[in-house]
């Protein structure tokens, strides 16, 4: 018997008496929200996702994930808790901006198929491989799901899909119809992808370290060297075999054992107590920065200075190689906090990590200060728009050789076009979003919402406000002088 009610806006879906909600605390997908499965499932919906051509091409042009993996994981689960939470309106305002931000994204690939990640099919996929890798981990862990929760929780996701494009008609609407579609993608779409193979093997070799690592470079490296390889066979040995045997993926002699194990072991922490682990509390554990007035900052920066002592010790008892030994140039800055060009152009500039400066760098800094700041659609556009006229300024500027990108030897040779007008309309934008009141000055509450907000930090303000002037000058100083910067480096600097 059903109630007069129906469940989220869009998804027309009954309300039965007794069942729980699609969305909210009593959900499927919040069973599973602290699950530390999801660490390995997650990994294998990314690669699924990447090996889709479209999204493939969207992934690779436009994301961060190479180059920032730690705060795209933050990101992620952010925007994953506003959309299965039990608040409707934060819902439909995070689907508003999910679709903002992929309606900025569509190109060519490298053979001339076009994308869109606006794609209503292509999005469809990157919701049915959540639920697909969700049901799979409960298996390679030895927990299969009944009939009637995997039923109730593929409405979960479909409804998910209807927040986000406003029906869900682009996955079965029946269990057993999924399966016959999932199945034919991967079959007939799915390819051998370059986002797919950067996940499998460049990411782990070269993952930089979370914040909370960052002063133990040589055990953060040792680590990576072990785990790397491991991540990445769990994760080949985890795919559907016609998928790997279609993209020629090489599978390590008992790598199916060791990711059984794996998954097993992770399913073991179901019977820990309740509230021993919290994905959310973990994810901003590992994102503190040093110097963060967040209370749990003390606790990370005493074991930090154990990690240094590790890494230290570490570093007596192994021979050096290239990845363990430490950059003589960013040890020789450290003490006078500035960072040579080239640090400045890898870790600031180049937001995508491909070497080279473009407009989805500068779209990916718009982004993740749209994000941060949580900002609605008109200054949100006003944000893009100022570093679109950034980007068309430093590409007058510095693209000497004409191939409409800008390499590290050409922003090293003309560093001070940086600072042109339209970065100062940028630095002005910023200053517009915080300035709620529209006083023309940044109040002392103002000025710690904004660094609270977006930073995590509680900065001091001179004489309780803080000018238009002021704010412009600490914002080019950042993002042409090549200094440090306690604010904004946690932003568009840290990992």
């Amino acid at each position: 018997m059903t109630t007069g009610t129906t469940g989220p806006a869009g998804t027309g879906t009954p309300r039965t008496a007794g069942v729980p909600p699609l969305f909210g605390p009593d959900s499927q997908f919040h069973a599973f929200f602290d699950d530390p499965r999801w660490a390995l499932a997650m990994i294998r919906a990314t690669v699924l996702e990447a090996a889709h051509p479209q999204i493939g091409a969207a992934l690779v042009d436009n994301s961060t994930f190479v180059a920032h993996p730690w705060r795209r994981l933050r990101n992620t689960f952010l925007s994953m808790r506003r959309m299965f939470g039990d608040d409707p309106a934060a819902r439909e305002r995070e689907a508003a901006r999910l679709n903002r931000l992929h309606a900025r994204m569509s190109g060519s690939d490298a053979r001339g198929r076009s994308y869109d990640a606006m794609d209503r099919a292509a999005r469809a996929w990157v919701v049915a491989t959540l639920f697909e890798s969700a049901v799979t981990m409960c298996r390679f862990s030895g927990q299969p799901l009944d009939q009637d929760t995997m039923e109730r929780m593929y409405a979960e996701y479909r409804a998910f899909l209807s927040a986000l494009d406003g029906d869900s008609s682009e996955l079965p609407d029946e269990l057993d119809d999924f399966w016959r579609y999932f199945d034919r993608v991967v079959e007939t779409q799915l390819e051998n992808t370059e986002a797919a193979r950067v996940i499998l093997y460049r990411l782990f070799d070269h993952l930089p370290a979370p914040a909370l690592l960052d002063g133990a470079p040589t055990l953060w490296a040792a680590g990576r060297a072990v785990a790397g390889p491991l991540l990445g066979a769990i994760t080949v040995a985890s795919l559907p075999e016609p998928y790997r045997r279609r993209a020629g993926l090489p599978e390590m002699p008992g790598a199916q054992t060791l990711m059984q194990g794996a998954y097993l072991a992770a399913g073991l922490a179901r019977f820990l107590p309740d509230g021993w682990l919290n994905a959310g509390s973990v994810i901003e554990l590992i994102s503190l920065s040093p110097g963060s007035d967040d209370p749990r900052a003390r606790t990370v920066a005493a074991l930090r200075g154990r990690m240094k002592r590790a890494s230290a010790l570490l570093r007596l008892l192994t021979p050096l190689g290239d990845d363990l030994a430490p950059d003589p140039a960013s040890a020789a800055g450290a003490d006078e906090g500035r960072r040579s060009a080239e640090e400045f152009f890898h870790q600031v500039l180049d937001q995508t990590g491909d070497g080279h400066l473009d407009w989805p760098d500068l779209a990916a800094m718009a982004r993740e200060l749209s994000t941060r700041l949580d900002l609605d659609e008109p200054e949100e556009t006003r944000l893009y728009d100022a570093f679109a006229a950034w980007w068309r300024e430093l590409q007058t500027a510095l693209d000497t050789d004409g191939d409409g990108r800008v390499s590290a030897q050409e922003y090293a040779a003309a560093v001070p076009s940086l600072a042109g007008a339209a970065l100062i309309r940028v630095a002005e934008v910023l200053f517009d979003a915080t300035d709620k009141d529209g006083s023309g000055t940044i109040d002392a509450e103002e000025h710690r919402n904004l660094f609270r907000t977006a930073f995590h930090r509680d900065l001091a303000t001179t004489g309780g406000a803080y000018g238009r002037s002021a704010f412009v000058s600490d914002f080019l100083s950042f993002m042409s002088a090549r200094r440090t910067s306690t604010p904004y480096d946690p932003l568009l600097a840290d990992a």
